[in-house]
């Protein structure tokens, strides 16, 4: 088959891009299309692929204000030709789904989570939006809206990352979806590692509002325990701000030295609620308990009271609580149990799950 692979943006290695470079990996011989990439992972992670860019990437300052030109995307979208295809792949989470299908051309279309910004979490990004972001969102909310519910009839069959996401596409585009979780690179951080457990906690992945990484850190602060944050984003200097001394800051780490942070890490904390949520798995992949929010794909991820601990209530206290009862029951979690457990997301599971869909047709 000739297949083409679509991803909204590729502009920095997260969770979405994960998936998507998975898939890069499953059809090596694929082309790709999105609307913005940067020159680093064009290099770094698909040289000598075919890669085709919309107008949007000739644009002012497009590897930084993507999301500002998020309103013509729609129809840059629609300028693909994708007419010489047997199947399309799109990975979705922004606006590239809505693609022209030539007919008898299947379409998959790998969901991370319908637009955030503009349906479940539209007032969350209004209320801390600047002014003049708060008039954009107003004036297109409405038109984007349309455009993503629209672009939903050029997809055959849609695959949700988890059944939160399964739900919210139920929900926004009244489609059914089969749930494939991601891609976790779980023997990697499975590998043996000294294990020390030292008495920090950790909290990684991107600092932003969504995430609630205020949550740990007004916790942390309260309890006086150490933590370690791992990651970078808009909200890292007033979290710098915020915290004391007992809560240090080491920025975007590498994965190994991710595997040692998680693998020396009393547990993992995960404040926010996520589609799916890749740093819980990596976590226990190392044999380190987690201690989440119960909402979200986490529910998914973490068994309570077997790979870790829940809080239901998005507050320091709440985690403050479950933070003590962690500590009582420490020793009742094997890192055994816990790392067989990652195994259910591993990327050979992933693969083989594509592969089962797409042949049946």
């Amino acid at each position: 088959m000739k297949v083409a692979l679509l991803h909204y943006w590729l502009t920095n290695i997260r969770g979405g891009e994960k998936v998507f470079l998975e898939l890069c990996n499953i059809f090596p011989e694929a082309d790709i299309y999105t609307h913005v990439i940067s020159s680093e992972i064009k290099k770094t992670h698909l040289q000598g692929r075919k890669v085709f860019t919309s107008y949007i990437n000739s644009l002012p300052c497009s590897e930084r204000l993507y999301k500002c030109y998020m309103p013509l995307m729609p129809a840059a979208t629609a300028n693909f030709k994708l007419d010489n295809y047997d199947l399309i792949i799109s990975s979705e989470s922004g606006p590239i789904k809505g693609i022209k299908k030539p007919e008898g051309v299947r379409h998959l279309c790998y969901c991370h989570t319908p637009m955030r910004y503009i349906w479940d979490m539209f007032d969350d990004y209004f209320k801390y939006a600047p002014w003049y972001k708060k008039i954009a969102m107003l004036l297109f909310k409405k038109y984007l809206r349309y455009c993503d519910i629209k672009s939903a009839e050029s997809v055959n069959d849609f695959i949700a990352n988890s059944n939160f996401v399964k739900e919210r596409i139920r929900r926004v585009y009244n489609r059914d979806s089969r749930v494939i979780y991601p891609p976790v690179n779980v023997d990697y951080f499975g590998e043996e590692v000294l294990n020390l457990k030292e008495k920090y906690y950790l909290l990684a992945g991107e600092l932003v509002k969504y995430k609630r990484p205020d949550i740990a850190i007004e916790a942390f602060n309260r309890s006086g325990k150490r933590l370690i944050v791992a990651g970078i984003g808009e909200e890292l200097i007033a979290l710098k701000a915020a915290a004391n001394t007992n809560i240090s800051f080491v920025g975007r780490a590498s994965d190994r030295k991710l595997r040692k942070l998680y693998s020396n890490a009393q547990a993992l904390v995960f404040p926010g609620i996520e589609d799916f949520g890749i740093v819980p798995v990596e976590a226990q992949a190392t044999g380190t308990p987690v201690i989440a929010y119960g909402a979200g794909g986490a529910l998914e991820t973490v068994i309570a009271d077997k790979t870790g601990l829940f809080f239901f209530s998005p507050e320091a206290d709440a985690l403050c609580n479950a933070i003590e009862e962690f500590e009582s029951k420490q020793n009742f979690f094997s890192k055994s149990v816990i790392r067989e457990h990652s195994v259910k997301f591993s990327t050979e599971r992933f693969r083989a799950e594509i592969f089962s869909l797409i042949s049946a047709q």
